[in-house]
């Protein structure tokens, strides 16, 4: 079995897939891509995936990209334990649930927050416009309050009362947002979350700081750059 995976850990999505195959102990080979040297851009990654996107898998001649296709993919390659993605129709119903409701409900806004407050400035040299880090700022903690309450406020984690997949598209979502220098941490005022968190980075370690490690360098790098941009 030959199994290839096309990622770039500045990438929520491939972060997920990428301790996801880790911790199911799957045998892949990483194919590491640099998306600030646009190497997805490439002709020879562009004859691979012609959307020219990643995460993306080549599974025996087989190319499948979006990391909600992949995953589900895996699932009934048995290459994930079902305890990641259930096997039953309302468990299963429960996680698809929440992967068809996290694209505009939570990713979305953390991305628009992560690409006006860190990305740009980085990449243009100038200060983001006040206004609108609030507005996109507002949109992230109205999005932090609905997954706290309506998500976590009922379950132990976000499908029930065992981890899954699910947690681990949430919790990598908001790695991305712990931005001191605009005083944003997204389980700071939100207790659930609080809770929630470190269970499930505990229950993907080693792989879930593994994947973490270039963001956090990256964040931590570029801190006091941005600090004197944003002055």
């Amino acid at each position: 079995m030959s199994l290839k995976l096309y990622y770039d850990f500045m990438s929520p999505p491939c972060r997920v897939m990428y301790v996801l195959l880790k911790k199911s102990k799957c045998n892949f080979e990483p194919k590491l891509l640099d998306m600030g040297k646009g190497h997805q851009l490439k002709p020879e990654y562009e004859a691979i995936n012609r959307f020219k996107k990643i995460p993306a898998i080549d599974h025996n001649g087989f190319i499948l990209m979006e990391s909600v296709a992949i995953t589900k993919y895996l699932a009934k390659e048995n290459m994930i334990p079902k305890t990641l993605y259930p096997e039953d129709s309302k468990g299963q119903a429960r996680v698809d649930e929440y992967l068809e409701w996290q694209h505009v409900g939570l990713k979305l806004p953390g991305n628009l927050f992560f690409r006006t407050t860190f990305i740009n400035p980085l990449m243009t040299g100038k200060s983001p416009d006040p206004k609108q880090v609030d507005s996109y700022k507002q949109k992230m903690i109205n999005a932090l309050e609905e997954f706290d309450s309506l998500w976590l406020g009922c379950n132990k984690f976000v499908t029930g009362d065992t981890i899954n997949v699910a947690d681990l598209f949430a919790a990598v979502d908001l790695e991305q947002l712990k931005l001191p220098e605009f005083d944003f941490d997204p389980a700071a005022d939100f207790p659930n979350i609080a809770k929630w968190w470190p269970k499930v980075r505990e229950h993907f370690n080693p792989c879930y700081d593994e994947a973490h490690v270039v963001l956090n360098k990256v964040i931590k790098i570029n801190a006091s750059k941005l600090k004197k941009i944003t002055k």
